[in-house]
């Protein structure tokens, strides 16, 4: 299955960490040619390829003569500003061996929860794709605060990829793959070769572990296998530094781990809803419409809500969960949180007497709701 499903692909999105990419707080040039290289020959062979990469603070740490990142965060700031040219230069130059043009792309959340800068992004980078020219893309950290950032280069990968519809996501890192155990400090530690389900145990085998250098660690890589997997999407975390390990992928040959998708493939702009935005705030649900929603499809009216919680608009996304406190999914409201604490508990036919209008039955309609937790 595994095997076939690369076979098949048109569109991967792989995703370079920090660990891979550097060496003694310098880029690993090595490593660059390396990976750049493989991503040439995928490309001649027809493949779009789209690349999330960090390093940039890596780079900076170079040029500034740091040994560390610094903790202060306008530090962290002007030093990945002093790397993304270092970072793009080098694969610029790498990629320029195998007469491959690249291009920069910096994003931070407002780009992608913003529907039409989410459009117009991914238009620029379907752009890209047709006239051969290899994306690469990192989040935008020298302006990114609390409100704006994408979190980590693993969650930028899964939205990236969620973005182009593409049909696998690679994320290289510098360990094998999913163990049982840290195996840097575990020697019982085994490899997961394939995941199905994201039980409890997955994330605590995960822990979070970052790197001197990055912000994700193993965690936030099961995270983003969470978000693409529920997508349709099947993801892969293996080793970056093994030799030509994308074209032994592609060549049928099993390395790392592989999260096993769901069957049916999400739409576009309820991956969009589901995954991309951020929730403004959340509404408590009772049993009734938990049932409705989760196991008949159905929209959220406000005769099933017991509780909202937040300050919001008409049109933000908002999360729903049950009363035990278990999020269900995600979706765009067509009543503000103060309407909606008007009319919770009420028929539809009873919202016009108590708002003296009735633009909507549905607090979120169907069509603008996903599922994420069916449990």
């Amino acid at each position: 299955m595994l095997s076939m499903r690369l076979r098949n692909a048109k569109r991967v999105v792989v995703k370079v960490g920090s660990n891979v990419l550097t060496a003694h707080s310098d880029l690993n040039t090595n490593a660059i040619a390396s990976i750049s290289r493989q991503i040439c020959v995928l490309i001649d062979k027809g493949l779009e390829v789209l690349l999330v990469s960090s390093g940039a603070m890596a780079a900076g740490l170079r040029k500034m003569g740091l040994e560390r990142r610094p903790d202060e965060i306008p530090q962290r700031q002007a030093i990945a500003a002093v790397g993304q040219s270092g970072l793009m230069n080098a694969y610029e130059e790498a990629f320029g061996c195998c007469d491959k043009k690249v291009a920069q792309i910096l994003l931070t959340s407002e780009d992608l929860d913003n529907r039409e800068r989410y459009l117009n992004a991914r238009n620029a980078l379907y752009t890209l794709l047709a006239w051969k020219v290899v994306p690469i893309i990192n989040e935008n950290d020298t302006i990114k605060v609390e409100e704006i950032k994408l979190g980590d280069n693993d969650n930028l990968s899964a939205m990236i990829a969620l973005l182009m519809d593409a049909d696998f996501l690679i994320n290289l890192t510098d360990i094998d793959g999913l163990y049982t155990k840290d195996p840097r400090t575990h020697a019982d530690a085994e490899l997961l070769s394939e995941v199905n389900a994201f039980e409890k145990e997955i994330e605590a085998y995960a822990g979070d572990i970052p790197g001197a250098l990055g912000t994700g660690g193993m965690l936030s890589k099961i995270k983003a296998a969470k978000k693409v997997t529920a997508a349709g999407l099947p993801m892969i975390i293996t080793k970056g530094d093994k030799p030509d390990v994308l074209l032994k992928l592609f060549a049928g040959e099993q390395h790392g781990t592989y999260f096993v998708p769901k069957k049916e493939k999400l739409a576009s702009r309820k991956c969009w809803i589901a995954y991309t935005l951020k929730p403004k705030g959340r509404i408590i649900i009772d049993s009734g419409a938990s049932n409705a929603i989760v196991l008949n499809g159905k929209s959220l009216l406000p005769s099933g809500i017991v509780g909202v919680q937040g300050d919001f608009g008409v049109g933000s996304a908002v999360a729903f969960e049950n009363q035990q406190q278990l999020s269900l999914g995600i979706g765009l409201v067509n009543y503000s949180a103060t309407e909606i604490r008007a009319i919770m508990g009420l028929k539809t036919s009873q919202i016009k007497d108590r708002l003296g209008e009735k633009p909507y039955d549905e607090v979120i309609h169907r069509d603008n709701l996903v599922v994420t937790n069916e449990s």
